[in-house]
């Protein structure tokens, strides 16, 4: 088919003519649904006007909804949806169309729909369904509807859009006014987060501060208060500020827990220096008892000696340890120095002893009793000491008769009692010395006397022999034994000297130990070879050792001088905790000044010790000085904390300088230093609890106030007066605001008072206009008195005598009306001249506008500012409310006279238009 025939057999509505399109359209039926949908289709049409016809037919907004959706829009679709939801076509119920907005979402026929519906449930349904906030300020400021305009400022919730609306919204006060206060709210709530914000900012910085700073005795409770402070606050904190304040508690924590740890180990060493105190004691203890036992035996012997020797020498040690730990008590040393001398005394007696053991023996044998005579008093064995074999002999050949014939049985019987028990101890130089001597006595003794003791003699002799016997069959092998390691000690070469030297000295004890057992002289020659070999060996290491000792030795006398040196002359105000580290580093440089001589040894600790007394002494004084201070330090905090005449702010003040005291003094004794602590830290936090408790008192009371204010401004926002002696309210409400002065600084308080002058001054506006409105309201009720004096004017400027116009019956008018009244009638009796009638009339009729805030005429002018000079001369004295000036203008209007009648008709109208504007209210 040609393209001619197919135009000409196409439908009219495909033609392409508009014209022909647009006529098509009038035959379409909507109700029909292939119509219809051709309908839909030509609204879609590349002309406009076939486009507008379309949808003229299309009714349902459905549809125009759905081709709303689709790609291809139309201004005139959107005025066709438009037109049938506002109302202004179609017959669509209310309900349907705000069914209708709410499944619209394109603002702007949103914003169409809220301008120009003719429903104000449908234009809220619209401004429901706006997301815009600039589209929301057009409706605040433009709308003509009230409840919707109030409905768009409600949704507008930024500070951009509040500022907008306080600008652009001239139409509506409230509107402004809204805005205005939410504006305030917003920025006061932004100021106080800020400030909220800046206070834990601030907290969280004092807090890092505090975790840098080094203990003191506040830091925990200064922690704990900004701990609390953190948490009282209610706003949420800022994840990175939590952070850090979780951070600087972790750290704060960290210094108390090392100070808690330094205490901790502060108390270790307290109870370690009582446990070295104790030590020592039990130390003093043994050796006394030691010699205490010794002297309490019957005999003496070289093994009680070398017990004795052995035992002075390992507690000597153990006593230098203790005393370089710690200063021992002055008694207690004195008792280890007795007990040491008691030692040396005995030593120095078994030494004499010793020295003449030989002669002793000689002069026994050769019975020479002078020559024992001298020789104990040479050796002066202490009187207290039990005597030794040889000693107990020499007494008793004293005590004999200068012939054997006077030795008893007794004495015979008793030495053989001793001879017993050093057999049984296996002491068998003594008993063997002991049994020669019995020999001996028993050659010269009458035989009768020894018959009785014959067999316990044998019997005796026979067990020392088996002794002999036993100590030769045990040290033979012993001390092969004994040549054998030494030897092959000497030939080892790889030993340390210390494990040589350790070695050695064991091997000799025990070769020493054996005495002339099974002795021979090859192996004492072998075994002597060998240990000069050891000692040659040696020699160089124990050079090196002297020589360390040595420099040991000069470093314990260098630092001994220089601790005396700072005894003799110590400083005024010594700290203690200096001190106490000068002890410290002292003794922990003593003790590795280690080894040092033997024989000088137990010299310098002696020194060392009573220098470190001395210095322990210096502390325990200052530290006393100081815990006397500190006494006065707390009497002070708690007469300051008993004081209630001085602010709770000065005394923390106060409080801070006593700690600021406290601190600078230093450390009293520990125990005294905690418990003089606990007391002024209670009393400080007494102090400070005080002052928190005022501050919080104040901010309660501050708080009470702007609630107080709050609630007045509130109260007195949603009041309005309706009559001028309303004033009585305000001015109570007045009064009452004054009560609540000073208000605490603040935005807050800033707005309240600016809120506070603007609704004062609001009521104030409307309590004056109500005052003119009442003097215009008692003025209509005198009109009938100025009508009466207008028709007499009349008759009066006719030529006829109407005489004075009475006054009404039943009214009562004031004095100045009365006054008024009375010049009129009188005016007419003596008529001025038409001109000057007119020019105060005039003078009423501008000063009414005047005060009416109305306009004058250019002619008027010169008068105008005639009044207001005149008003500006009159308010120099008393200012005269407005409503006492419209009283004054309308009584001078009932005194003019008398008044032509077309003066007046020219006249009336502007001054009761005049008097309609000053008795309009102004709108709440």
């Amino acid at each position: 088919m040609s393209g001619l025939l197919r135009r000409f057999f196409a439908p009219r509505w495909q033609h392409p003519n508009p014209d022909v399109r647009r006529q098509a359209i009038e035959r379409l039926d909507p109700t029909r649904h292939d119509q219809r949908h051709t309908l839909e289709r030509l609204a879609a049409d590349a002309d406009p006007g076939v486009r507008t016809a379309a949808l003229a037919r299309l009714e349902d907004p459905d549809a125009l909804i759905a081709l709303l959706g689709e790609a291809t829009r139309s201004p005139e679709l959107k005025r066709r949806l438009t037109s049938l939801v506002c109302g202004k076509e179609g017959r669509l119920e209310l309900s349907a169309r705000v069914a209708v907005v709410a499944r619209l979402s394109e603002t702007e026929l949103l914003e169409t729909v809220a301008l120009e519906g003719d429903n104000q449930q449908l234009r809220l349904a619209a401004i429901e369904r706006i997301n815009d906030e600039d589209a929301l300020v057009r409706q605040a400021c433009d709308n003509g509807i009230a409840a919707v305009r109030h409905a768009a400022a409600a949704r507008v919730d930024s500070d951009a859009g509040l500022s907008r609306l306080v600008r652009e919204a001239r139409r509506d006060r409230q509107v402004v006014r809204q805005a205005r206060e939410r504006l305030n709210r917003r920025r006061a709530d932004a100021a106080q987060l800020a400030a909220a914000r800046e206070h834990r900012e601030a907290l969280v910085s004092a807090l890092e501060r505090h975790a840098s700073a080094p203990w003191e005795p506040l830091y925990a409770g200064r922690m704990r208060h900004l701990m609390r402070e953190w948490q009282q606050l209610e706003d949420t904190p800022d994840p990175g500020l939590e952070l850090r304040y979780h951070d600087a508690c972790l750290r704060c924590r960290k210094v108390i827990e090392d100070h808690e740890a330094q205490q901790r180990a502060n108390a270790a060493v307290h109870r370690h220096r009582e446990d070295v105190q104790q030590a020592s004691a039990s130390l003093v203890e043994a050796l006394e008892e030691s010699i205490e036992a010794l002297e309490r035996s019957e005999t003496l012997g070289a093994q009680d000696i070398a017990s004795l020797r052995s035992q002075k020498r390992l507690l000597a040690h153990r006593w230098q340890e203790l005393a370089d730990q710690h200063v021992t008590d002055a008694a207690l040393r004195r008792r280890y120095d007795t007990a040491l001398g008691r030692i040396e005394k005995i030593g120095s007696a078994w030494a004499r002893l010793d020295q003449r053991a030989g002669d002793l023996e000689r002069a026994l044998e050769e019975n020479d009793r002078e020559r024992l005579k001298t020789l104990l008093t040479a050796i002066d064995w202490p009187d207290s000491l039990a005597p030794t074999s040889l000693l107990h002999t020499c007494h008793q050949r004293l005590e004999q008769h200068a012939t054997p014939a006077g030795v008893s049985a007794e004495h015979i019987e008793t030495q053989l009692d001793e001879l017993e028990r050093l057999l049984e101890r296996g002491a068998f130089k003594p008993a063997s010395r002991l049994h020669q001597q019995l020999r001996q006595l028993a050659d010269k003794v009458d035989p009768t006397t020894l018959r009785p003791l014959e067999a316990r003699v044998k019997r005796l002799g026979a067990r020392l022999a088996e002794l002999r016997d036993w100590r030769g069959f045990v040290a033979g092998p012993k001390r092969e034994q004994l040549v054998a390691s030494i030897e092959a000690l000497a030939d080892d070469e790889t030993s340390v000297e210390t494990v040589l030297d350790r070695r050695h000295r064991q091997l000799v004890k025990e070769w020493k130990s054996l005495g002339d057992a099974a002795a021979n002289r090859e192996q004492s020659t072998r075994f002597r070879t060998a240990s000069d070999r050891i000692h040659q060996r040696l020699a160089p290491w124990r050079a090196r050792l002297e020589s360390e000792r040595a420099n040991n030795l000069a470093t314990r006398i260098a630092l001994c001088e220089q601790l005396e040196t700072l005894l003799d002359h110590p400083a005024q105000e010594a700290d203690p905790d200096a001190l106490r580290e000068i002890r410290d580093r002292a003794r922990d440089q003593w003790r590795r000044a280690s080894p040092v001589p033997r024989e000088k040894s137990e010299a310098i600790g002696r020194r060392f010790g009573a220098i470190r007394h001395r210095l322990q002494a210096l502390i325990d004084q200052r530290a006393r000085e100081i815990a006397e201070a500190k006494h006065e330090l707390v009497d002070k905090a708690r007469q300051l904390s008993e004081e209630k005449e001085i602010p709770a702010a000065r005394r923390a003040e106060q409080a801070k300088e006593l700690q600021r005291r406290w601190r600078a003094l230093g450390r009293a004794p520990k125990r005294e230093e905690q418990a003089l602590w606990r007391e002024f830290r209670g009393l400080c936090d007494t102090i400070f609890a005080s002052r928190e408790a005022a501050r919080d008192d104040r901010v309660r009371r501050a708080e009470e106030r702007l609630n107080a204010m709050q609630g007045l401004i509130n109260r007195l926002h949603g009041w309005q007066p309706v009559r001028s002696s309303d004033e009585v309210i305000l001015t109570q409400a007045i009064a009452e605001a004054a009560t609540l002065e000073p208000l605490p600084g603040g935005r807050r308080s800033e707005g309240m008072r600016r809120r506070w002058s603007g609704i004062v001054r609001a009521r104030r506006q409307r309590l004056e206009r109500l005052a003119v409105i009442e003097q215009v309201t008692d003025w209509q009720e005198v009109r009938p008195l100025l009508d009466a004096h207008l028709q007499a004017d009349a008759e009066h400027l006719a030529g006829n005598e109407p005489g004075d116009v009475p006054l009404p019956e039943g009214q009562m008018l004031a004095e100045d009306m009365r006054s008024a009244h009375f010049r009129r009638n009188a005016a007419r009796r003596d008529s001025p001249p038409l001109d000057t009638v007119e020019e105060r009339l005039a003078r009423t009729r501008v000063h009414l506008a005047l005060l009416a805030e109305g306009s004058v005429s250019h002619r008027d002018e010169p008068l105008r500012l005639a009044i207001q000079v005149e008003r500006l001369n009159d308010n120099m004295g008393r200012e005269l409310s407005r409503a006492e000036e419209v009283r004054s203008i309308l009584a001078e209007l009932l005194a003019t006279g008398p008044v032509p009648p077309a003066l007046w008709e020219h006249t009336v109208g502007e001054l009761d238009h005049m008097l309609e504007r000053l008795s309009s209210l102004p709108p709440p």
